[in-house]
């Protein structure tokens, strides 16, 4: 354990005793947020990403040391360990190193190296190798094992009845042992990593006109350093070669020893030279020479070239896939930190042509009040009772805010919405003129409805709305996102909310993990009501499961709410443990006690006693003055058993009650006239909001049905090496058309507003990405390249 926790550290850049620390209380039960927001003493500060990391790499190495123990018993139980192998075994730093060292002692069926070895012929094979000056078909003569009859019932026999046949086998068992050293074939694996090309080509027979075959254009003739390769592409690539659209390979960069060759000559791949080399073995014309050559050919051809392009093509989906579930996290967690509308009377408006317009108005608390169903859109052509029956529901209800779905028809149902309020601003004029009072103008935005349909669809729904119709459920879910997007999308598959990429080629247990480590984040860091949060958003609350949270709501609705967070305790199957990781992470507002409301942990409200006593203010008084919290020393209090972090962090939750650290709230407005692709124009300036951000570049919602994408070098005048120094998800933004591709129904977009736009400059043009390359480049690709490839994401 001890050697864990110093790799831990090291990795980290933190002290060994912050590791140990961590790691006991995640092996006592505590969570990820509980530490990071609890025991910053504990830890040295450590924060939820670290402690994330921390997390992830414990289970591995705990892994890494549970085989390594096993593959040294199981050569100890051959008898075949040595001290060199045993402190080799004990250093090798990761799985796939042990694996390599483990692979000559491994239990395997029959090979026919093994048989070669049965039949007495490993003799020769060490006497060939040792003096290549003798004659392979010459010594072969003596290890011939003529044919017999076959036994009924008994295994087929190898044929060592000729020379060559013996030969065949040496080669067999040479080759086997060669492919066999841990050493060789990790020193060609990093070789290949740093100098192999990853290629691909259109598959023979498919048509590179359908659809389907045509998005992956970009990679009929592909070739990159594979070290190189950006996450975007090496998933597109492997995509297309599951669907049997490109045949994908591994290039040896054997160009410059073809070369050297000479015309009429073959030159032995330089995997070859380098497996000869590490055996000790050159060609020098001898005798041997040629029979050695075939057999070390024979290796890389046969046993390590197919083996070593599979663990490398690994090696690359799993950084690859790395990437994309980090940016997959990076992009859930600004979408579920996005900002509140708060406690505002909302309709929401699913948008739909022949099925007609969804409605729903939720309240302040978010519950349903009302539904309808309008048919404004084609066939039925409503539009004045569509605007009738909508301004009926929002002076009916007090509408606050207009939510509509980005689905189909959404560019229509925002132009229905824009007419209702001017009608109702028009109302609200004429009853102003009249001296009466008059509310305030409603206002409206489109929002993402991705995932709305799963909601419909799920148990939660049906046991939020047991009575509402399917269709309308997702209006309402449109609503509520609007009002609290934590709180709505929390019910709902972060899977299906559709703010990542290739999500369905990605490890779908790894990205469940970081996803659901994510929202837990989330919900942890915002804080949950108590007395309001539903089932799904408490099952997320640090040491809460699904049932303790169904305990709390069934609870909560036999007693009428919680008055303290004492009271959790009485609550069936919430023990101590639970209470301590959950108690500070919701919040009772208009309770018994106002440190309820705060992020103050229970255990330390002696500790804001002893402030009340310094400053002799009650509790209620104190709560909110920054004049007087700001000029107290920490200093003062953190003697008390508890550590200086603890105690700032005390103060800031009680000069900030019940913070909340989204952002205000702010509505992207529709420009109007475009509604669809076909109305955009060069030089267009429009505002959309960032529904997608990769390393590349950042892809805007224009409220046209296509994402647009910024790529990175428009993002800022400045250098950009990554889109998320300057976007992340859910950021409002003002864009300039560059260019629209309508047949591939491409959008190029730009942030630098102020930049003049050179038609058919390299970075407006959509060319072909990674264009073909046999030598490794020596200058970065042209920013073309990059914009094409980028849009080469599939699934958009």
């Amino acid at each position: 354990m001890e050697s864990i926790t110093r790799r831990i550290a090291d990795e980290l850049s933190v002290d060994q005793a912050q590791v140990r620390s961590a790691v006991d209380l995640l092996d006592g039960g505590a969570t990820v947020p509980f530490i990071a927001r609890y025991r910053k003493e504990a830890t040295g500060g450590l924060d939820d990403i670290a402690l994330r990391t921390l997390e992830t790499r414990l289970v591995y190495l705990r892994e890494l040391e549970q085989r390594r123990t096993a593959v040294i018993q199981a050569v100890r139980e051959q008898g075949k360990l040595s001290d060199g192998l045993l402190l080799a075994l004990q250093a090798a730093p990761s799985k796939q190193e042990l694996e390599d060292l483990y692979l000559p002692f491994k239990k395997k069926r029959h090979t026919r190296g093994e048989l070669a070895r049965a039949a007495g012929l490993e003799p020769l094979a060490d006497r060939l190798l040792a003096d290549p000056g003798l004659a392979p078909l010459n010594e072969a003569l003596a290890f011939v094992i003529p044919l017999r009859e076959a036994v009924e019932g008994e295994d087929k026999q190898p044929d060592f009845s000729s020379a060559q046949a013996v030969l065949d086998g040496v080669r067999d068992l040479l080759s086997e042992r060669w492919a066999e050293q841990g050493t060789l074939v990790g020193e060609l694996r990093e070789w290949l990593w740093a100098s192999g090309f990853f290629t691909s080509r259109l598959r023979a027979g498919q048509d590179e006109n359908q659809p389907e075959v045509a998005k992956f254009r970009d990679y009929f003739d592909y070739a990159e350093p594979i070290c190189r390769v950006p996450s975007h592409r090496a998933l597109a690539v492997l995509r297309g070669r599951s669907l049997e659209i490109l045949d994908v390979q591994l290039a040896l960069p054997d160009a410059a020893a073809s070369a050297s060759a000479g015309a009429g000559k073959t030159a032995p791949a330089l995997a070859e030279v380098r497996i000869a080399r590490y055996i000790g073995w050159s060609h020098r014309g001898r005798p041997g020479d040629d029979f050695l050559a075939r057999c070390v050919a024979w290796t890389w051809r046969v046993k390590l070239s197919l083996s070593i392009e599979r663990d490398l093509f690994t090696r690359l989906r799993e950084g690859a896939e790395a990437v994309a579930i980090r940016v997959f996290s990076d992009n859930l967690r600004d979408l579920l930190l996005a900002a509140p509308a708060g406690p505002r009377v909302v309709m929401g408006l699913d948008p739909g042509i022949r099925t007609g317009v969804k409605v729903a108005v939720v309240d302040a608390t978010g519950k349903l009040v009302d539904t309808a169903t309008v048919f404004p859109h084609e066939p039925r052509r409503d539009w004045d009772g569509a605007l009738h029956q909508l301004g009926h529901l929002c002076r009916k209800h007090g509408v606050d805010l207009i939510a509509i779905g980005n689905g189909s028809a959404s560019r229509e149902t925002d132009r229905l919405a824009g007419e209702l309020l001017r009608q109702l601003a028009q109302s609200a004029a004429d009853a102003a003129d009249t001296g009466a009072s008059a509310k305030p103008p409603a206002e409206k935005m489109v929002v993402s409805e991705a995932g709305a349909s799963v909601y419909s669809a799920s148990a939660f729904a049906s046991q939020e709305m047991p009575d509402v119709d399917v269709s309308l459920r997702g209006a309402a879910s449109i609503a509520r996102r609007l009002q609290d997007p934590l709180a709505e999308l929390v019910k709902i598959d972060a899977k299906a909310i559709g703010v990542g990429q290739y999500q369905h080629d990605l490890n779908q247990s790894e990205l469940a993990r970081s996803l659901d480590a994510v929202v837990e984040d989330c919900v942890n860091a915002v804080g949950v009501d108590l007395n309001t949060a539903s089932v799904a958003l408490l099952g997320r609350v640090s040491g809460l499961s699904a049932g303790v949270a169904a305990s709390l709501v069934r609870w909560r609705d036999a007693h009428g709410g919680f008055r303290n967070r004492q009271q959790l305790l009485k609550v069936p199957g919430l023990g101590p443990k639970s209470f301590e990781q959950s108690a500070g992470f919701l919040r009772i507002r208009g309770g018994d006690q106002p440190l309820d409301m705060t992020g103050v942990h229970p255990e330390t409200y002696a500790l804001v006693e002893q402030v009340l006593r310094h400053t002799g203010l009650p509790v209620a008084q104190l709560m909110g003055r920054r004049d007087l919290l700001q000029g107290l020393a920490p200093e003062l209090f953190s003697a008390a058993g508890l550590g200086l972090a603890t105690v700032q962090d005390i103060l800031v939750d009680l000069e900030k009650p019940g913070r909340d650290p989204r952002p205000d709230f702010k509505a992207a407005r529709l420009n109007e006239g475009v509604h669809s692709i076909g109305d955009l124009r060069e030089g267009m300036v429009l505002e959309g909001t960032v529904s997608n951000v990769a390393a590349f570049g950042a892809f805007v919602d224009l409220g046209i049905h296509q994402d647009g994408l910024v790529h990175v070098s428009q993002l800022s005048h400045q250098f950009v090496s990554d889109a998320r120094e300057i976007v992340k998800t859910g950021l409002i933004v003002r864009v300039r058309v560059l260019e629209v591709d309508l047949q591939r129904k491409r959008i190029a977009l730009s942030m630098k507003l102020d930049a003049p736009a050179e038609r058919g400059g390299a970075e407006l043009r959509f060319e072909a990405a990674g264009a073909r390359q046999r030598q490794p480049r020596s200058a970065a690709p042209a920013q073309s390249t990059a914009m094409a490839s980028a849009f080469a994401r599939l699934g958009r």
